[in-house]
């Protein structure tokens, strides 16, 4: 199945960073960057590196989000990532598997600019209907955080 022509959740959200892009793509491409950058990211593991058949740089992961549920109740969602990223410091395209037939594809493209880095991402997704609602409002909300602190990131560097 054609994963990007079956999305049910497509949207871009883009920020001007205060970064090179060979440091944003340095932070973005290390996954543990990824605790607090994404809100719902609480802990990486099974971090694993390497090459595909095209010789682009390969890092697989499990990435755990954490969802907070009614009072002191929470739910730990173990998804599984793959990320490609090319050199020079340019793309990164992230697959995450997660329970229940959720998917997501991330595109990362980042262009120098005057005052830094732009940084694009393009998100496509989909899930079964019952969760697809929910799926779209927190991707949404996950990529509108996720620019606003690696905005923050890279001023502080």
């Amino acid at each position: 199945m054609d994963r990007d022509r079956k999305a049910s959740i497509a949207f871009e959200t883009t920020c001007v960073v205060a970064a090179s892009p060979e440091t944003v793509y340095r932070h973005l491409t290390d996954p543990y960057s990824y605790i607090g950058l994404s809100p719902l990211v609480v802990a990486v593991h099974d971090v694993r590196t390497g090459h595909d058949d095209a010789g682009r740089a390969v890092t697989n992961y499990v990435a755990v989000e954490r969802f907070r549920l009614a009072g002191p109740l929470r739910w730990d969602n173990h998804i599984r990532v793959r990320m490609v990223s090319t050199e020079p410091a340019g793309q990164l395209v992230s697959e995450v598997c997660s329970p229940a037939r959720v998917w997501l594809r991330a595109e990362v493209d980042l262009t120098a600019v005057a005052d830094g880095t732009r940084v694009r991402e393009r998100v496509t997704a989909g899930a079964p209907a019952p969760l697809r609602r929910f799926v779209a409002t927190q991707a949404r909300q996950v990529a509108s955080y996720r620019a606003a602190e690696l905005t923050r990131r890279m001023a502080v560097q």
